[in-house]
């Protein structure tokens, strides 16, 4: 399906957002709002994010503090299946190798088989908060292309423990993280282009991008992975500031630079809603520059900004 998502006959520039599951115990009101605002945009394909389960600490009898583990945001393969039913756009969940073990991955893809769906993005993951640097699951995998050579070895129709299946089933395309300000961790961005290349001659059918806001370093970027041999489709990730706060958190939690002109744009402004009007106005802008590119699709992130997304969306389709 990712194949033929992306490929090269479509006319005219796709659009694709990325969501969240909703906090534990939270319902999926505000989630299915999101879809419901965004699907009348055609979306290719809807992410779904998956997070590891992290500590928490909670307060118990005698004052004691006690440290339990926690996920707050379960049920990706779930969201996966209610939005394929309920609206029918294709989905792609999230497989992460971080907080996850090799059987924990056998089983979510199992399950998605069940239910038909055989399109994944792959990725390591973030680091636990609580770890100062990312450190692998026990029984779990260090690096993505670890984990797609699990999903290769399943596609050929063995088990994890090399058992092999009765019945294979369909296999899974998938989708693959790309960094146009390179990985935190890479040591610079020629490496990470040829990790971006040997996940290609592993299968990768696409590329989403980490979010930035200078498109000169994503077409920098593209062109350097495309002498180097990278030909599967790049598409830019995008999402338009909302917040005063998101001035620093942004550059800090994504890696990302803000070019100099945004955030003098963004110094000026008094309120949230201020932010949000530059955010949607510099999105846009992007946006427009990216197609007049020849960009195949936009894929946009969705958190605190389904409606600057719609107004973008409006102003570009």
């Amino acid at each position: 399906m990712l194949r033929q998502l992306y490929n090269t006959q479509h006319q005219g520039t796709g659009f694709s957002f990325e969501v969240l599951p909703p906090l534990k115990g939270t319902g999926t009101e505000t989630l299915f709002h999101t879809i419901e605002t965004l699907a009348c945009f055609a979306p290719r394909h809807i992410n779904i994010t998956t997070h590891r389960a992290e500590y928490v600490y909670r307060e118990v009898e005698g004052g004691l503090v006690q440290r339990q583990r926690v996920r707050r945001r379960p049920g990706t393969i779930a969201i996966a299946a209610a939005i394929q039913q309920r609206w029918g756009l294709p989905v792609i969940p999230h497989i992460v190798c971080s907080g996850s073990t090799r059987e924990d991955i056998e089983y979510a893809l199992l399950d998605l088989q069940f239910l038909g769906i055989s399109d994944i993005f792959i990725l390591r993951g973030d680091k636990a908060k609580e770890e100062a640097f990312y450190q692998p699951t026990a029984g779990g995998y260090s690096h993505a292309l670890e984990l797609i050579d699990q999903v290769n070895h399943f596609n050929e129709g063995f088990f994890n423990d090399g058992t092999p299946m009765r019945v294979k089933g369909q296999p899974f395309e998938f989708g693959v993280a790309a960094y146009p300000e390179k990985h935190e961790e890479a040591p610079n961005i020629e490496t990470d282009i040829l990790v971006l290349l040997e996940k290609q001659k592993r299968g990768a059918s696409v590329a989403f991008t980490q979010l930035f806001y200078d498109n000169s370093k994503f077409y920098d970027f593209t062109a350097r992975a495309r002498a180097a041999g990278v030909t599967i489709p790049i598409i830019p990730g995008l999402k338009p500031l909302a917040k005063l706060s998101q001035l620093n958190t942004v550059p800090k939690t994504f890696r990302c630079d803000l070019p100099f002109a945004l955030s003098e744009e963004l110094r000026k402004c008094h309120t949230d809603d201020d932010v949000k009007q530059v955010g949607i106005e510099w999105t846009t802008q992007q946006c427009k520059d990216l197609i007049t590119h020849g960009v195949q699709s936009l894929h946009f992130y969705t958190l605190s900004a389904v409606d600057s997304i719609r107004q973008i969306a409006k102003a570009i389709y």
